[in-house]
Formats: structure tokens, sequence, C-alpha cells
């Protein structure tokens, strides 16, 4: 069990919790706060103060004074009418990762939430009991107020809810749960849906898989420049040391690791002076995604343990204090730097598949590695596809972060698009993994014809695990399911644990 606690939350336990259905506890210390922080919004309800949210409308409605016998109202109209969101459903890891993400911030202690609220909160996380939560409609600041709204709907037994895989009203699957909806208290509502945590959910799962793809685009790497009879000695300690970034240094380190003990690979003049930049290049490359990743990481481990609602009741010093913590422009540049950085990945993993199936530059193979070339086509429009999808990650790229259009009658008159900026990284790193995909495939079959058993040993795991399930191009055959399942496999970190097993890799 992960126990929250508001401060030491990682990306491994949230995918753990999300990918895995680790269950979760709330620690005593937080409850205590939580607690603490309750009497202090009972104390301003008893004492008619003017707080935002709690004695006031929301957004342009802030001066706007509410009634003590509509405080509760108030509340539950907030969640009803926010939760508008529209589009595609978020998958079930996702929303996973977004109820443990809230809960976390919650009993921080900060938010004004009764008990009762958050145990409710991560008792449905812990049956699984998941919200309904379409994909579009946050502007990433006031918070992802219209997706956090449809979490919050569940709470209350209204909306719809996906329970033992049946998609069903949000009041049934709490009924056959065995569990009763809350009704929310003054502040409660607004505590539930002001923080960043659809858009951190997206982009802590996001990160989690980029990381596995920039190990295993290594691996990758090193398989394709050895049946392209590439040359090792760029990857020379020597040359890492004179430009000191220790991302370089680790990506150099892996290859001469990975290629250790390789048949194929060739000394500067042998086959030629030296190599293509897609392969002679490659920690300079990988190495500055990993820069990418490591600037996203720290972001994210922030984040994911911060108050991100307003207001914040701090009940120690007796302050309530209306901030901004809801903005999502940190996570908004972290996640179009990261689908930046990813993109980049395809990028070159395209260029290096490019000579692989070329005849003109690939040294010996035959073309698009057709057993016929001619009769048959090989992997010439595997290409194309990976040609597409690299195409496709620079619409994708450009950046969310940049724009901002005015909401609320002009009271939220900047916002980060934060959620889109996760959102789009999402979707570039799903084509990432493609790519890579495309180009492991057409290494093993460029490995069927330079002689697989000359491989390295590291290298050679990776190609006898592609070949369990994706057998050789002995005719021409239609390969969407071997991209889908190869790309799936990297994705999910599969075959990277075997190839650690042989060589440990720096990340």
């Amino acid at each position: 069990m992960i126990i929250l606690d508001g401060s030491t939350l990682t990306v491994e336990d949230v995918t753990q919790v999300a990918c895995e259905g680790k269950r979760v506890g709330i620690s005593h210390e937080a409850l205590k706060r939580v607690t603490q922080c309750r009497a202090r919004v009972e104390q301003i309800i008893q004492n008619h103060e003017t707080i935002y949210g709690v004695t006031t409308g929301f957004g342009k409605f802030a001066d706007v004074l509410i009634p003590a016998n509509e405080v509760e109202t108030l509340q539950a109209n907030l969640i009803r009418s926010h939760a508008c969101a529209v589009g595609e459903e978020l998958p079930p890891d996702v929303v996973r990762a977004m109820m443990v993400l809230r809960a976390n911030a919650l009993a921080k202690g900060y938010s004004g939430i009764t008990v009762e609220t958050l145990s409710m909160l991560i008792e449905c996380l812990n049956q699984d009991i998941l919200p309904v939560i379409p994909a579009q409609g946050s502007l990433g600041a006031s918070g992802d107020l219209a997706l956090l709204s449809h979490l919050a709907l569940l709470l209350m037994g209204e909306g719809k809810a996906v329970w033992k895989g049946k998609k069903m009203p949000a009041a049934e699957a709490l009924r056959q749960a065995g569990l009763k909806p809350i009704r929310l208290q003054a502040k409660e509502g607004l505590a539930l849906i002001n923080g960043t945590q659809a858009m951190t959910a997206i982009g802590v799962l996001t990160f989690a898989r980029a990381e596995r793809l920039v190990k295993m685009a290594d691996v990758i790497a090193a398989m394709t420049l050895e049946v392209l009879r590439g040359i090792p000695e760029a990857f020379d300690e020597a040359v890492q040391d004179v430009r000191p970034y220790p991302e370089q240094a680790a990506v150099a380190a892996n290859l001469r690791d990975l290629l250790y003990g390789s048949k194929l690979t060739t000394r500067q003049g042998e086959v030629r002076v030296q190599d293509a930049y897609s392969l002679r290049c490659i920690p300079q490359v990988h190495g500055a995604i990993r820069q990418v990743l490591t600037y996203v990481g720290e972001k994210l481990a922030i984040e994911m343990n911060a108050a991100t609602d307003n207001p914040l009741i701090f009940a120690d010093s007796n302050k309530v204090i209306s901030g901004g913590n809801f903005h999502g422009q940190p996570i908004a540049f972290a996640m179009d730097f990261l689908k930046i950085g990813m993109s980049e990945l395809a990028n070159i993993s395209e260029r290096r598949l490019e000579r692989i199936v070329n005849a003109q530059l690939s040294g010996g193979l035959p073309p698009f590695l057709s057993r016929r070339p001619g009769v048959e086509s090989g992997m010439m429009i595997a290409q194309y596809v990976a040609a597409s999808i690299v195409s496709e990650n620079k619409v994708l790229c450009h950046p969310s972060s940049v724009d901002s259009i005015p909401s609320s009658a002009n009271q939220e008159d900047h916002v980060s698009m934060g959620t889109n900026a996760a959102r789009h990284a999402a979707n570039v790193v799903e084509n990432v993994a493609r790519v890579l995909a495309i180009e492991l495939i057409g290494a093993c079959e460029a490995a069927e014809h330079r002689g697989s058993d000359r491989l390295a040993p590291a290298t050679r795991v990776l190609y006898d695990a592609v070949r369990e399930n994706v057998q050789p191009l002995i005719q021409d055959r239609s390969i969407t399911g071997d991209i889908e399942y190869v790309a799936s496999q990297l994705k999910e970190g599969v075959w990277l644990r075997r190839v650690e097993k042989v060589v440990p890799l720096i990340c």
C-alpha cells in the first residue's frame, strides 16, 4: 500500500496505482492536518467571514456573498455546472492517476476538505470505481476545473462511472460497491476541483513511458549501428569528456556496453571513415533528450506534492489566502518541452530507418530489405509510415503554453493551456513508440541479412525478444500488427527489463 502524506509521492508510486492497481491510504499526520484545516473552515462559516469560494461565488462571482443556508448548495452547483468536459474519455490509468494525485494534494491539509470526503475519494480509488471523464475542456488555470468536476460528481453519486468493466450511473456503481454518496459541505467542491491534477496525471504517465522509450532507443540505435556496419569509436569516452554533458556521456557509455562483443561493427577507415550524423551523433541527440527528461521530472516531482487549489487555508497561522497555485504554467512549459524532446527522438530514429532500407546508404543490404526486390516491396511503405508519424509530431509540437484565452468575464485573463500540452505530449510519445518500433523491426530484418548471430550479446537479447512474436519478412505481408505489438512492448518496458539483465543502462 502507498501511504499518502502530501509530500513524498513519486512517479513510480503514481504509475503503480494507475497501471497496477496498488492501493493507497492516508498517513496519520496527514489526517491530523486535514482535520485541523477543516476546523478553520467551520470557524469561517460561524463567524460569517468573507472568504472566496466558501461564502462567496466563484470566478467573476467572487464579489457575490452567499447566505449561510446556501453554502452547501453552492458547492453542489459548482460541481454540476463545471462538469461539462467533452471529447474522448480519459483512459482508466489517467483517471486513477488523477484520483491519487488529488487525494495527495488534499492530504497536505491546506484545502479545507473533510476527512469523510477525502476517505470517500480514496475508497473509490481502492475499489476501482472510476468516474467517466471527457478529455477536453481545461484551460489549465483555476485548475483543471471541468475534468476534475467529473471526478467530483462520482463522490456525489452523479454522472457516470465504470466499475468492474461496466459503465453505469455513478449512483448505481456506488450502491453496488456498498458506498453512499457524500453531501458536499462548505469549500469542499472547490477543494476537489481547483488543482492541476488532470495535466499532472497525464504528464506523469507520459513521462514514465518517455523514460522507458529513451532507454530503449539506445538499444535500438545500437542494433541499427551494427547492421549498418557503424563505427563505435565516435562513442569513445575521450570524445565525451571534452564536451562534458553527463547525459551525453551516459548515452555513449550505454552504447559502448551495448555494442561490446559485436562482430558487425567496424573501425574508422575499414568500411568508411565516419558515419552519418544519425549514427555518429546518437550520444549528443539522445543525451540532449535526457536533459529534457531531467527538467520535466523535476517539475512533476514538485507538482505531484503541491497544494494547487484556492483559497489556501493555513490553520497554524489562521490565514486564508487567495493565491494562484492552480495556474498550470510550470507543467504547461514542461509538457511542451517534453513533446519537443521526444519528437526529436522519433526524428533521428526515422533517419536511421531510412539508412537501413535505402540500398544507396545501407552498405549492401537489399533495397527496402526485400527478399525479391521489385516483385516485393519489403519495408518500403513502413518507412513512409514512420515519416508520416514524424511529420504529425511536428504539428503536435506547436507549444500550447504560448496560448492564452481570457475566461470568466476576463477575471481569469491569463491561462496556461497546460492540459492541452499534456494531452499532445501523450500523443507524441505514442507516436514515438511506433517510429522506434518500425526502426527496430527494420534493424531485426537487416540482421537476418547480416547474420543475427553476429550481433552483440545485449542487442541479441532484444532481437530474440522481437522474434518471439514478430517473424522475419520472408515475403510481403501487412506488418501493422507487428508495429503495434512492438510499440506496446517498448512503451511498457517489457523488453527493457530483459536487456538490462545483460547491460544495466544509465538513464
